[in-house]
């Protein structure tokens, strides 16, 4: 693969995925306007919220990949993760909106009309969404975009929510279980409620500058230290935005080797890491073994690098 494939993967989806949103969109209002069904409103909110998150998501992308500049030296990658943010706080808000129609409807439950053509409507759905959710995973185990992640975590949703819906008609149509439809339509809002805060919660954490998981910091020292000229390692500091990472560190070396050495052995340990984390920005400063400085590790975490006896 050229290093652009990965950003025409990731635009690709996006657009793909507005064009399927608005697909839906079209499709389930008219049902929704037929049947009167609730829980097919409650798809239709979703489909909206889904092609609207989408939109965000194409512009996000496309800033995202944007190359770094004077004013953004390390890019624009952090586009993708307020993106997601501000979709978890719009799909809370609408999920609650949801969640009041229904609870009208469990207090004053209404008929549902024309049920075959919600079905109909709503297989549509099924398979229009199962296309986009397998294109998608492709692509998030291409680049590992949490734009399309946040996507895509929604139209798996919108699989089963579907499904529900198909079941809900049928039930409140064809055996009078008129109750049934808005309890369906409360459990997608709280799908959608634990999907939002679960998208913001990793957006938050990529906002915030959140460190590698452990085995991946773990694993970053291992490959430091199997160098045979590579003494020690500290000051491991690790972050991603969006689909980029930024590696930084210290290697401890021998004092009496020359700089043209020590340079050498840098660009041994960074290409071995950049094997491993292929889209990491790596920057590793050389150390003369045996200097005292201030260390960057914390109380409650034992310091990387070799133990020392």
């Amino acid at each position: 693969m050229t290093g652009s494939d990965p950003g025409r993967l990731m635009r690709l989806a996006t657009r793909l995925s507005v064009a399927v949103g608005i697909v839906l969109i079209g499709a389930k209002l008219v049902a929704w306007i037929a049947t009167d069904s609730v829980a097919l409103l409650s798809s239709l909110i979703d489909s909206t919220l889904d092609a609207v998150a989408s939109v965000v998501n194409l512009v996000a992308v496309h800033h995202a990949l944007l190359p770094a500049d004077r004013q953004h030296r390390f890019g624009h990658a952090k586009a993708e993760p307020l993106a997601g943010l501000a979709q978890s706080t719009f799909i809370i808000g609408s999920a609650l909106f949801l969640i009041g129609e229904a609870a009208k409807r469990l207090v004053s439950p209404e008929p549902v009309d024309h049920v075959a053509a919600g079905i109909g409507v709503m297989a549509l759905s099924v398979l229009l969404t199962a296309g986009l959710v397998l294109f998608q995973r492709f692509v998030v185990r291409r680049t590992g975009s949490l734009a399309v992640g946040a996507d895509h975590l929604h139209y798996t949703g919108d699989l089963a929510m579907n499904v529900s819906v198909i079941l809900s008609l049928i039930l409140a149509g064809q055996f009078g279980f008129s109750r049934v439809d808005p309890l369906f339509a409360l459990a997608i809002a709280g799908f959608l409620i634990y999907s939002a805060a679960r998208i913001g919660w990793q957006s938050f954490h990529l906002l915030m500058d959140r460190e590698f998981p452990d085995g991946q910091r773990q694993a970053i020292i291992e490959i430091c230290i199997r160098h045979p000229d590579v003494i020690d390692v500290h000051d491991l500091r690790t972050r991603s935005a969006g689909v980029r990472s930024f590696i930084q560190l210290h290697l401890e070396l021998n004092p009496d080797i020359s700089l043209r050495r020590a340079h050498l052995i840098s660009d041994d340990v960074e290409g071995e890491i950049q094997a491993v984390f292929p889209a990491a920005d790596i920057i590793i400063h050389q150390d003369p073994s045996g200097i005292e400085e201030s260390r960057d590790w914390y109380p409650d975490q034992e310091p990387p690098g070799r133990q020392r006896g």
